[in-house]
């Protein structure tokens, strides 16, 4: 995670606000731990999984999807979210991984980590609210499946019960708390990772036109998802590389 520190004032909200009302209700079955990624669409760098334990009161701040703030209101509103809904742990998948299990199977990877922080920092995990419709977190019983991967793991942090919640990230302050945190943290990252010309720390391995360019000029590079089309020119010539 990101080098923390108080900041105050953050932007004036202008986008819809997420409430605890879900998180208080899940918390008759236990601890609650909202959780988001990002990372999901880009290019290149990991998958990273935002994971927040809700600590059942409201936050000092509102809290909102990382999607609807500018990058300068994520850092304002980073450090609030993470000391509410502290223990906060992101957990990360690389673009190796993501090649290697599939977007699924890496996200259940960068999933199943951050839920190990959370444990080592003494949480409990007996709840854990996802974004959108689909359980990405619990291991499917497929013998010939990679996402199998991760089943030991998964041993190792119980059998949370996982539910699911369309805009959750937006709705739900718990969530929305993992998704800023997620994305400051895989932000950072990424603008730390050496770069010849991609522009990391504009388009973090997100597919902008400067983005595309670079890779036609200076092909492929150990930080891009290998196995993802990222260029028609480049798919089948593997001495394009960074």
């Amino acid at each position: 995670m990101p080098n923390i520190s108080p900041r105050t004032n953050p932007e004036p909200t202008l986008h819809p606000v997420s409430t605890t009302k879900l998180e208080r209700d899940l918390a008759k079955f236990g601890t609650v731990v909202g959780m988001d990624e990002v990372g999901r669409g880009a290019l290149a760098g990991p998958v990273a999984v935002g994971a927040c334990v809700s600590p059942g009161t409201e936050p000092s701040h509102a809290l909102a999807d990382s999607k609807y703030l500018s990058a300068h209101a994520r850092e304002e509103l980073v450090s609030a979210a993470a000391k509410w809904a502290w223990p906060c742990a992101v957990g990360m998948a690389s673009a190796a991984e993501v090649d290697e299990l599939g977007i699924t199977g890496a996200l259940r990877r960068a999933g199943l980590r951050a839920l190990q922080m959370l444990i080592l920092e003494g949480a409990a995990v007996d709840v854990v609210l996802l974004d959108g419709t689909h359980d990405w977190l619990t291991p499917k019983p497929d013998l010939l499946s990679l996402d199998n991967a991760d089943d030991d793991t998964f041993v190792e942090v119980g059998s949370p019960r996982v539910t699911t919640k369309v805009k959750a990230d937006a709705t739900c302050s718990v969530v929305s708390a993992a998704s800023i945190v997620a994305k400051v943290t895989r932000d950072h990252l990424m603008a730390s990772l050496p770069d010849p010309g991609y522009g990391w720390a504009s388009n973090k391995g997100y597919a902008s036109t400067a983005h595309r360019k670079a890779l036609a000029e200076l092909g492929i590079s150990a930080y891009h998802r290998q196995t993802w089309r990222l260029l028609p020119q480049l798919a089948n010539d593997p001495t394009k590389k960074a």
